[in-house]
């Protein structure tokens, strides 16, 4: 007897202790990963306490979702006649493929229009195709409904300022005090002073005697509206003497007919105020004051009005405006009750969570491929100018000016990475005096390639070539800024002598005249013989940047000019001379040239115009005149690295050569060899007659391209070292003929008297030709090259090379035993020839596979493997023509070997750009780029059926690891390619005309099918050793599943949907669960979400009446089934609110965010739509009803509290002091002793405090809840009794486990009554009616808890309240979710309170 009394008040303290602690759980075999500390502790004293039995989690039973294709067929009629037909239909056309013209920013096309016909490697072509070819793309016209309801189009924001109410609570708040705590949230109005008032009766006549003085008070009432107090004196805490309402005020307008200074207040009664001040100025301040009052409230009145449909409840509270007009004296709190109920806003727009900042969902914004530069720096070339300077005009009547031509050439070098990093820019800076000197050498030969010059202006890209011929303002770009990079100025001039001997008279700064007067003199003479030769002469320097940012450094200023030592030309040299740059000590010893170089820097405005690129093409925006200056872009010769690279958008092929080093001081060919020049051409054959070609960029001056150049000449020196830079621009398609050809020339720089005139004239003598083939195995040479140098130059000199000859070949005869004795490097800048021999080697078997078919598929394999070799530049840089080609192979191969080795390739790719940072590039092929090939009937594989496939056999267990999880990781490319084939192929072949079931074929669904459940086990179980490439193989599963619904068989997609969530199971551990709720939330946001769910009755017959119709208050097997979707989410949560807390909260914000979107979707904005969507959240209802004894009411405040992670000391002492106050502890005792020893007698009632009084709720203890736990016993009856109540099938939401006992938490409940207040209020009349109808009495007094507990929760706790939450918030330094926004939950309470019977 003893043991069974025992057991008896044992169970009752459980009951009790069940009901009053947040933690009690039927747990089950499964442990839940992820409960707080504080769950934790309590299931371990709980279960040291109550050895509660372990109740295994069942899975639950899958339902199979409906054929969705054959329902709408089957339904035609019912569809057609429904006259919300367009909440079950989707649009006939709902995606497109659009060609976009491609739009560059050059005037022309930068592809050469004989290039595609030209181009002979494959290479070559594919590249001019990616250049040349528009943007494809797919556009699903309804995507901006696809998103979170953040994201929806025409969305209506939340009003700034919300109306004041006024309640009971604050009535006796000191006025003062109450200005003061919410102070800052008025903006409103405020005026006060001594005005005349007119004489009100319109009886009596107003004169100057009826005006009396009185003190005027202008406030602003809690709705809003202003009154217009008057009192006798400045006393205005007592009753005013008379009040103006001024929201019946029509106008306010001078009145000095009666009273100097007055003005009138007309009323909307047709009645008038008459005021008057004491000066014009406090006129027209009043007059002003309440005309900005009046405006203000007319604004608001029009936008209230404009929104009128975003407004709920605008039936409710509306006053018979017929009974004549309004006296300005009627009741203020009728017209504040109107104005509330006229701007109710929906009540979702004044949830907290609508203003929160959430960029989770949002989809990288993708933007087409576009030239992109670095830092880009404007350099102006101003002047030069020498302390040595004269009139240079024969009559000496002239400006004075240096006394011969030089010549600059800018450069940028990087001392830190120990590079030249840009082209040269040349200038000439010289006076058109000095430039008259220079005589005419364009008409010269050499080698028989002379320029000649034709009549009238000559045009390159349609620009005049005389605008191009003097630039002065280089365009620089820099990708990388950093203070160590320099602008250099190289100076060069007419070939004279010795750099020492020439620079001398330009060191000395006495007797300047007669020395400059004999410098002009040997000048005039070296120009006229030498003026195409030139010579080193200076050098200067500056800094470029002030720091890592690319802050220009404008006030630095070149150095001094420094002589050009003949030991020091080299860019290495430079580059070591820059190194002591900011070392005076070393700079010091440099000896200096007396003169300045003027040069300017300035950042580069984003509209500049007259511009032309590095190829001489116009970029938009191009005044053709002669008058505007014109800028030239300087080419940039960017690192090899893959986070400085970007994808080649426009056609560019130039080639930079520089000579090095000429060792010719062994030689015993010529007798003569100092002085030496070197003269460049390009060569396209080696026959005897052949021609250099036009390619050549030339120098300012001169033609814009030449046929040969010169490099500068050092004076009697047999060594000579180079430093020159020639720019070539390249043809299209290079050959093995193609090559640069040297002449070497002896330079006689001193005229001899003594011989004759013939020998006199002689300028130059050939000492030696060299020659440079351009192609190695197939690719342009770029490394430094030593090469022979040869006395002669015979016909197919190509065939001799490195001193050896072919038996056939011509007879050369090599200078110095052909030792190497010339040096030469070369740098190709070009977006359709690669150095990278993988690539190169790649394409060029693909070539030959074309051509001859039945090459062997090992071979390709064997190339494609090699791809991974790749340099990660070179694979950016011609991302889209590698791509383009990869899946032109992947659908020509024949062998599954060849396409799962493609796509291994295209997974190397895609994870070498993410590990560079560089997916926005993906994103941009994938979107604007990639398209399959067009569709013939013969065309026997599609790029979506081959992928599947090859992602298939990747994603096998037995496959290669770190390949599978880069797919995994990397998994949304292959998706996007997968729906963009689809999308494709179904507009090319016209079969998005045919049903959905007849779209694809049943191999291909077999094959999608198999991709999705070969992921799931990758998901389900990676998610612990890898989790980035579980979630975002979840992610794009999601996203490929939901977009799939606008291509597919929707009834084959619900399906994909049942397997996925079939790998799920309760109890899983809490990553699981997010991955679940991710999914759903990803393909719930589908745009056409509602008519997937098919929200239209499914009874059987013809139905008749509203009442007659099934609708579904609970998550039955046939709800499931007809409305998978959103049947499929219902459940979900259902079974999530017996996980922990992170668990659910995640289910309940999937659901509350999707029932947000609803309201907020500008498509749905009628209440008969709002009542349709609603029929589909109806079980909502029973889900809530069987939580209800959870929904925990003990903390009254209208914030959410962070929990914190110690031993929650902050947040118990948070709560208790936001709670109502607590009673004694006699009243717990005295409760628990009668809750224990009801237990035990039998006689308390499970439904004893379902339905507590309003009072008892108010002063409840603060531990305690609003709903009682029901007993163990009592749980089964009540099951039963809902069981035959409103639906007689099991409810599919049956977890077959016992419901939790804990309490859910504040957010929890708020987000839940949320969503339950909206569906009530959207849910149409007739449908509330016949669920009171068929709910049983429980079921009733758990719906009316439901809206009791509504009140309590969402009440108003007064102005006090709110001050004190806030100041216990920053005291405590507790984080106060929307403590900023005091009026987010107070806001739900005044808009749902007239809902819910309550009135403030």
């Amino acid at each position: 007897m003893g043991c069974t009394t025992s057991t008896v008040v044992f169970d009752g303290l459980r009951t009790v202790l069940e009901r009053n602690c947040s933690g009690y759980i039927c747990k089950g075999t499964a442990e839940p990963i992820g409960p707080s500390e504080v769950e934790r502790a309590i299931s371990r004293r709980e279960s040291r306490i109550f050895p509660t039995p372990r109740v295994l989690k069942v899975k639950p039973k899958v339902i199979e979702p409906l054929d969705y294709e054959n329902v709408l067929v089957q339904r035609k009629t019912q569809i057609i006649s429904d006259v919300l037909r367009d909440m079950l239909k989707f649009p006939l056309e709902d995606f497109e493929i659009l060609t976009l013209r491609r739009q560059g920013r050059s005037l022309y096309p930068t592809v050469p229009d004989n290039a595609e016909k030209g181009a002979q490697s494959l290479f070559v072509q594919e590249c001019i195709k990616t250049y040349k070819s528009d943007w494809h793309i797919v556009n699903y016209k309804y995507e901006a409904y696809s998103g979170d309801f953040r994201q929806l189009p025409n969305k209506v924001s939340r009003p700034e300022k919300l109306a004041v109410h006024v309640f009971e609570v604050d009535e006796d708040v000191d006025k003062d005090e109450d200005t003061a705590s919410l102070g800052s949230q008025k903006d409103g109005i405020t005026k006060h002073g001594w005005l005349y008032k007119g004489n009100m009766n319109s009886a009596i006549s107003v004169t100057m005697r009826s005006f009396k003085r009185r003190y005027f008070h202008l406030t602003q009432l809690g709705d809003g509206s202003y009154n217009l107090n008057f009192y006798k004196d400045e006393k205005i805490s007592k009753e005013p003497k008379g009040t103006i309402f001024l929201d019946s005020c029509m106008g306010v307008v001078q009145n000095n007919k009666v009273r100097k200074f007055a003005f009138e207040l007309k009323m909307q009664d047709k009645s008038t105020y008459l005021l008057a001040a004491d000066s014009e100025g406090e006129m027209e301040d009043w007059i002003n004051t309440l005309n900005k009052i009046l405006h203000s409230s007319f604004e608001i009145a029009m936008q209230d009005k404009r929104n009128g449909e975003s407004h709920d409840d605008d039936d409710l509270g509306k006053s018979d405006s017929s009974s004549g007009s309004m006296d300005s004296f009627q009741s203020a709190r009728d017209i504040e009750s109107r104005m509330r109920n006229e701007m109710r806003l929906k009540l979702f727009t004044l949830d907290p969570d609508t203003q929160k900042l959430d960029l989770s969902g949002i989809e990288p914004d993708v933007k087409q491929f576009e030239e992109k530069f670095g830092k880009r720096v404007l350099i102006n070339c101003n002047d030069l100018s020498f302390n040595l300077q004269s009139c240079v005009a024969e009559n000496e009547e002239g400006p004075t000016t240096n006394v011969e031509p030089f010549y600059v050439t800018l450069s940028l070098f990087d001392i830190q990475n120990g590079r030249k990093i840009s082209s040269d820019f040349h200038v000439d800076l010289n006076h058109p005096f000095v430039r008259g000197m220079m005589p005419n050498y364009e008409t010269q030969y050499i080698n028989g390639g002379g320029d000649i010059i034709p009549e009238g202006p000559r045009l390159v890209h349609g620009v005049p070539e005389t605008v191009m011929c003097y630039p002065r303002q280089g365009v620089f770009s820099i990708t990388c800024p950093h203070p160590d990079i320099f602008l250099v100025a190289r100076i060069e001039k007419v070939l004279q002598g010795g750099i020492n001997h020439c620079a001398e008279p330009y060191m000395k700064s006495s007797d300047s005249t007669k020395v400059a007067q004999k410098v002009l003199k040997n000048a005039k003479l070296a120009c006229h013989r030498l003026g195409q030769y030139r010579m080193p002469f200076a050098w200067s320097a500056r800094p470029l940047f002030k720091d890592a940012s690319g802050t220009l450094d404008k006030s630095a200023r070149f150095s001094p000019l420094y002589r050009q030592d003949n030991n020091k030309l080299s860019n290495d040299d430079m580059l070591k001379l820059l190194a002591d740059f900011r070392k005076p000590e070393k700079m010091a010893k440099l000896p200096v040239i007396l003169g300045n170089l003027d040069v300017t820097i300035d950042n580069v405005a984003p509209d500049l115009t007259n511009c032309v690129t590095s190829s001489y093409i116009p970029v938009k925006q191009f005044d053709l005149s002669e008058k505007s200056p014109v800028f030239f872009e300087v080419e940039e010769f960017v690192p090899y690295i893959a986070k400085c690279s970007q994808p080649f958008t426009i056609y560019n092929n130039h080639l930079y050569v520089y000579p090095k080093f000429l060792k010719y001081d062994g030689q015993k060919s010529f007798a003569k060899a100092r002085n030496l020049a070197v003269c460049i051409e390009f060569m396209d054959s080696d026959d005897e007659d052949a021609l250099p070609i036009k390619c050549i960029y030339g120098r300012p001056g001169g033609p814009l391209f030449r046929k040969s150049a010169f490099a500068a000449v050092l004076h009697h020196q047999q060594n000579p070292e180079f430093y020159d830079e020639f720019k070539i621009e390249l043809p299209t398609q290079l050959h093995e003929k193609h090559h640069l050809l040297f002449t070497l020339y002896h330079v006689s720089c001193e005229s001899n008297s003594k011989a004759s005139t013939k020998k006199r004239e002689q300028v130059e003598t050939q000492v030696g030709y060299a020659w440079l083939p351009l192609l190695k195995d197939g690719r342009v040479i770029m490394n430094e090259c030593h090469i022979p140098v040869a006395a002669n130059l015979p016909a197919g000199y190509l065939s001799c090379q490195g001193g050896a000859s072919k038996h056939s070949g011509p007879e050369v005869k090599w200078v110095d035993g052909a030792k190497p004795l010339f040096k030469v490097s070369t740098h190709l800048v070009s977006t359709i020839y690669t150095q990278d021999q993988h690539l190169h080697n790649f394409f060029h078997h693909c070539q030959s596979i074309a051509s001859s078919p039945q090459a062997p598929g090992g071979e390709l394999v064997k190339y494609l493997k090699s791809l991974h070799a790749m340099e990660s530049h070179v694979m950016i840089k011609f991302l889209p023509t590698t791509l383009n080609q990869l899946f032109r192979v992947l659908t020509s191969a024949s062998q599954e070997d060849v396409a799962v080795n493609v796509t291994r390739v295209m997974i190397h790719i895609v994870a070498q750009c993410h590990e560079e940072g560089l997916e926005h590039y993906l994103r941009s092929y994938v979107k604007f780029v990639f398209k399959t090939e067009p569709y013939t009937v013969s065309t026997s594989r599609s790029v979506h059926e081959e992928l599947a496939k090859a992602m298939t056999a990747i994603l096998k267990p037995s496959t290669d690891f770190l390949t599978c999880n880069k797919l995994l990781k990397y998994s949304w490319y292959f998706f996007e390619a997968l729906v963009k084939s689809m999308a494709q192929y179904l507009v090319q072949s016209c079969k998005v005309k045919l049903s959905r079931n007849q779209r694809f074929s049943a191999s291909f669904h077999h094959t999608v099918e198999t991709v999705v459940n070969m992921m799931m086990p990758h998901i389900t179980q990676k998610y612990k050793d890898n989790l980035d490439a579980a979630r975002n193989a979840n992610h794009s599963l999601a996203v490929f599943i939901k977009r799939c619904f606008n291509l597919m068989d929707r009834g084959f997609v619900f399906k994909q949907i049942n397997n996925y969530i079939n790998c799920f199971m309760p109890g899983d551990p809490k990553t699981l669960f997010e991955f679940k709720f991710e999914f759903l939330r990803v393909v719930c946001n589908h745009e056409h979400y509602v008519p997937l769910n098919l929200p239209m009755p499914f009874g059987k017959g013809r139905i008749l009446r509203f009442q007659d119709l099934q609708l579904d208050y609970s998550l039955t097997d046939d709800f499931c089934k007809n409305h998978f979707l959103v049947g499929l989410l219902l459940r979900e949560v259902n079974a999530a609110l017996q996980e922990f807390r992170e668990i659910r909260q995640i289910a309940i914000q999937v659901l509350k965010n999707l029932m947000m979107k609803h309201t907020f979707d500008d498509r749905y904005t009628s209440k008969s739509q709002q009542a349709r969507l609603a029929t589909l959240y109806l079980p909502l209802f029973g889900l809530l009803q069987e939580n209800v004894n959870r929904l925990n009411v003990k903390e009254v405040t209208p914030f959410t509290v962070n929990h914190c992670n110690s031993n929650g000391r902050e947040d118990s002492l948070l709560t208790n002091t936001l709670m109502t106050p607590p009673r004694s502890s006699t009243f717990l005792d005295t409760s628990l002793h009668k809750d224990v020893f009801g237990a035990i007698s039998g006689t308390a009632s499970p439904h004893a405090s379902s339905t507590p009084n309003v009072n008892s709720v108010r002063h409840a203890d603060s531990r305690g809840s609003l709903i009682s736990t029901d007993s163990g016993n009592s749980l089964p009856e009540r099951n039963t009794e809902k069981g035959n109540s409103l639906d007689k099938s099991q409810p599919a939401s049956s977890m077959g486990s016992l419901l939790r006992c804990d309490k859910l938490e504040q957010a929890e409940i708020k987000s839940f009554l949320m969503c339950f207040l909206h569906l009530l209020k959207s849910m149409s009349e007739d449908a509330l009616f016949t669920y009171w109808n068929k709910a049983t009495s429980a079921e009733l007094m758990d719906f009316f808890t439901l809206v009791e507990v509504c009140l309590h929760q969402f009440r108003y706790m007064g102005k006090r309240y709110i001050a004190s939450v806030k100041k216990i918030s920053s005291i405590l330094g507790i984080s106060v979710e929307h403590g900023k926004n005091v009026s987010g939950w107070q806001a739900v309470f005044k808009h749902s309170r007239p809902l819910l019977g309550g009135s403030a």
